[in-house]
């Protein structure tokens, strides 16, 4: 999820000085995860609800994006599945109803190039830096409405407390975010 949200970030800094802030469109964004279950297979899992927006700063030539996920807008293959990761063992939604991002001020010139955007994100309450890669994106920066930011990167669940079924799910988390930007 942070690597998605890490893109926001990028998307905004690729924009012009004189670009209005752009908000996430929470209808055709996505975020993604996977983990190994069993040394055997991957259960997979995508959030579909997210918004935020991203501010950029014409003074520094950087952009910020900060962006929530509803955690019970998780959709996987069953819903078995589905009940286990929303107990307290591992998201917690009673407690924990989003997921936060807020990246470090990017530099615009990573949006168009593509590389590396940080930032903190909070799971469970548990705040912890993060690092995802943002691809290269073709958008104009006369026109970031409607850009899509892709971003992938790996986290750590136990560093979040979420170390429930270490028996039978590995530790490291692959998340993936596409994000598409739209005028506020």
């Amino acid at each position: 999820m942070r690597h998605l949200l890490s893109a926001f970030v990028v998307l905004l800094a690729a924009a012009p000085v004189s670009a209005a802030d752009l908000r996430i469109d929470p209808v055709r964004s996505r975020a993604e995860f996977s983990v190994r279950m069993l040394w055997v297979s991957t259960v997979t899992g995508s959030f579909e609800s997210i918004r935020g927006e991203l501010t950029i700063d014409p003074s520094t030539q950087t952009a910020v994006v900060s962006a929530d996920i509803d955690t019970d807008s998780i959709r996987m293959e069953s819903a078995r599945l589905r009940r286990w990761v929303l107990a307290p063992e591992f998201f917690d939604v009673t407690h924990h109803p989003r997921i936060h991002f807020e990246s470090d001020p990017t530099a615009l010139e990573v949006l168009g190039q593509g590389g590396n955007v940080a930032g903190k994100l909070t799971i469970r309450g548990v705040t912890q830096p993060v690092s995802f890669r943002l691809q290269p994106t073709r958008c104009p920066t006369h026109g970031l409405s409607g850009c899509v930011l892709q971003l992938h990167g790996m986290i750590d669940r136990t560093d979040f407390e979420m170390r429930g079924r270490r028996g039978a799910l590995a530790d490291r988390v692959s998340l993936g975010m596409a994000i598409v930007l739209t005028d506020p």
